[in-house]
């Protein structure tokens, strides 16, 4: 699996973001529609990476996805504020010393989706427009703070019916406390409660489905140690069930996610490093195309990830084993990607390469499942066309991005796909079933060209567009509709 995901399109962020899975719209399988960025999920998912364009381009401080990891406290110092009209609503002190400040934030949203033959001819045509508003406050008192975010969400131009992470009204999206205390050795201690968005290393296995309409918050606890070299996290989290209508999204009673994820960085810059974790998972009922039952995954994995400017690297691998149904479960996963940034050279183009292997299920009649759990990958995975997702897949993904401006960027990617089982079917991105392997020994299922474009116009503004085009295989056309699903996307987002 790569474990380095590069920048969601029209976030304008500086710097490669893991990015979550985009949980099922409705059945049936008629909204595949997760403009994914290239992810692989480590063990539970292909490890791809690299995926949508992003201009990459540095605004400092850089903005976050998830907003509370930002530092805006350097503004306490009027010699280092430049005059930007947000400075006034990044830093509000409260007390006379500034140990006590607001900071205040927004991201706006309207992205539009079409979609022709979606599910490859096997439901109808679709288009729509998801609008959304995540304002924040951020209140610090001394070592504590309270965070909270807000989101108002819709949905339009559609009939169909409506999933969860379509739109849900006007809900809590994060709110949460933290107190950070000093420990020995000169490391500090974090300790968090309440409801936020999450992401763990690259995004393969907990993230935070942000491409979609709804992004997925976490409810749980997290424990994190921070050192200038080091950090490791243990956490217990239950994903948030979102909802149509408003404030009636509540934490999930089938699913949950414990564990400890430790990263060791090897340069100032946290740019170069190695993670080793551990993730368990619970789901009461798990779909495979073997059947469905309750599942206890155990993941192990570690990755080993690098960027010097001109070459970045990221590798990664991941053992899984558990029950599922009452029986043994046993999966794998590994991956690379791998690129190059030639910044001398006119239109600075990158290169860039992803190969990713996930294991399926050999025999669904012995009963033992050896389909590796993604559990809860990011939303944006090989484009921003994404019918399929990351269990039973092997897939190669080679692309290119040119920079005509300093603020633009242009991203072409090509993407083949096959199962890796001829034996398991294909799923989607949130783990329902695609395709059954039932019916089909190919093991070709077929292979999708995108081509973005992205224009950070300021420092609050970005515009993003892409055409996509996946052309089915042989498995495809042995077990269904088979024709090219084609997709457009369009995107604006306005944040501070």
């Amino acid at each position: 699996m790569s474990m380095l995901a590069s920048p969601q399109l029209g976030v304008g962020i500086a710097r490669r973001l893991p990015s979550p899975g985009d949980w099922l719209r409705t059945p049936p399988f008629a909204n595949f529609r997760w403009h994914p960025i290239f992810v692989a999920a480590a063990s539970t998912m292909p490890f791809a990476a690299n995926a949508q364009v992003s201009t990459n381009v540095e605004r400092a401080p850089t903005l976050t996805i998830e907003r509370y990891s930002e530092d805006w406290s350097w503004l306490a110092d009027p010699d280092k504020r430049k005059g930007d009209w947000t400075e006034q609503l990044k830093y509000i002190p409260l007390d006379s010393n500034g140990s006590v400040y607001l900071t205040t934030g927004l991201e706006a949203r309207s992205r539009y989706e079409g979609y022709k033959n979606v599910n490859w001819g096997g439901a109808p045509d679709d288009d729509y427009v998801w609008n959304r508003a995540m304002p924040y406050a951020d209140l610090h008192l001394g070592n504590l703070r309270f965070f909270t975010m807000p989101i108002l969400t819709a949905i339009s131009g559609t009939d169909r019916p409506k999933g969860p992470a379509d739109t849900t009204g006007i809900d809590m999206l994060q709110a949460f406390v933290d107190a950070e205390l000093a420990v020995p050795g000169g490391d500090s201690l974090r300790l968090s409660a309440g409801r936020k968005l999450v992401s763990l290393g690259s995004g393969r296995f907990i993230d935070r489905r942000y491409g979609t309409g709804v992004p997925l918050p976490f409810d749980g606890f997290e424990a994190i140690v921070s050192g200038k070299s080091r950090q490791v996290t243990g956490f217990y989290l239950q994903p948030v069930d979102t909802r149509r209508g408003n404030l009636n999204d509540r934490r999930s009673r089938n699913k949950a996610v414990w564990g400890v994820y430790a990263t060791q960085w090897l340069d100032v810059k946290h740019l170069s490093g190695f993670d080793a974790y551990y993730i368990g998972l619970r789901d009461r009922n798990a779909v495979f195309d073997q059947g469905a039952g309750r599942q206890v995954a155990h993941t192990f994995g570690a990755r080993i990830f690098g960027d010097n400017g001109s070459f970045h690297w990221n590798l990664e691998g991941a053992y899984q084993r558990g029950t599922f149904a009452g029986r043994r479960s046993e999966g794998w996963g590994a991956g690379f990607e791998t690129g190059y940034r030639f910044q001398a050279a006119p239109l600075h183009p990158e290169i860039a390469l992803t190969a990713d292997i996930v294991s399926g299920d050999n025999d669904p009649k012995d009963g033992k499942l050896e389909t590796l759990n993604p559990l809860f990958p990011n939303g944006k995975y090989f484009g921003a066309l994404s019918p399929i997702g990351p269990r039973n897949l092997i897939h190669v993904r080679p692309s290119t991005t040119l920079h005509p401006h300093k603020d633009v960027a242009i991203s072409l990617t090509g993407v083949a796909y096959w199962r890796e089982s001829t034996h398991d079917g294909i799923y989607a991105i949130p783990g329902f079933l695609v395709r059954s392997g039932k019916d089909s020994d190919a093991r070709f299922i077929g292979k999708e060209a995108e081509l973005a474009v992205s224009w950070q116009a300021n420092a609050t503004l970005n515009f993003t567009a892409s055409a996509s085009a996946f052309d089915p295989g042989p498995f495809i056309q042995e077990t269904g509709e088979a024709k090219t699903i084609k997709m457009l996307g369009a995107q604006t987002t306005f944040r501070f």
